[in-house]
């Protein structure tokens, strides 16, 4: 049997679509943990990204920072955090954000840092304050780039909450860890197209964020 009849036998199957284990309860799950840590690593990495690249300081730090979170492995922490914390959505998020947080935080600061001086001198020389020249002339310039660190780990994320299910919660690696155990490989294809379709949902997304965010200039300017 080849990839497309197992993906059709999965999705064509009524079980799969109703119930605690159907394809709405576990993509809705596979959401909630993602969206979580990406909240969660947005909230660090993006403030930490922002102050460190205006001011210029700390490019150091960020790199260290960014080299240890890439050198993590993330089931491997997420059976320490099992190990040290138990069952919950705990262990799973620190994994998440830790792996969410390097490509936030360095794609930040270095579009903070490529902003073109010409304009931030001049907003200085008119007095604006700090934080205003950062809000309005470096963040509006820097947003696409800011962006596209917030889509690295958004589909970072979703493609690694799968190891949710092997600490027994839920989310579409349910299907993949539970099709293992059963040898059931129309199961293990069925999640992992739902966790390839989930990724290619949050590219769009994020393709209309910009489009809707980022003024039309700064986009001509990049393209």
């Amino acid at each position: 049997m080849n990839v497309l009849h197992f993906i059709n036998a999965f999705f064509s199957d009524s079980a799969h679509w109703h119930g605690y284990d159907g394809i709405p309860t576990r993509m809705r799950e596979h959401i909630q943990y993602s969206v979580i840590a990406l909240a969660i690593a947005a909230a660090i990495g993006l403030p930490a990204g922002l102050i460190t690249g205006h001011t210029g300081r700390g490019g150091n730090s960020v790199a260290l920072v960014a080299t240890a979170g890439r050198a993590l492995p993330s089931f491997g922490l997420l059976v320490l955090m099992f190990v040290l914390l138990g069952l919950g959505q705990t262990p799973v998020m620190i994994p998440l954000v830790v792996l969410a947080v390097p490509p936030i935080l360095v794609t930040t600061y270095e579009a903070v840092r490529s902003v073109d001086p010409s304009p931030v001198d001049a907003a200085r020389g008119m007095g604006m304050a700090e934080p205003r020249i950062l809000f309005h002339v470096e963040l509006p310039v820097a947003l696409p780039l800011i962006l596209s660190g917030l889509r690295s780990a958004a589909i970072q994320i979703v493609s690694t909450a799968t190891i949710a299910a092997y600490v027994s919660l839920g989310g579409l690696g349910r299907y993949i860890v539970d099709g293992l155990y059963q040898r059931n490989y129309e199961k293990v294809v069925g999640g992992a197209t739902l966790v390839a379709v989930l990724a290619l949902v949050t590219l769009g997304f994020f393709w209309l964020v910009a489009r809707f965010t980022v003024s039309p200039g700064v986009r001509r300017g990049a393209a």
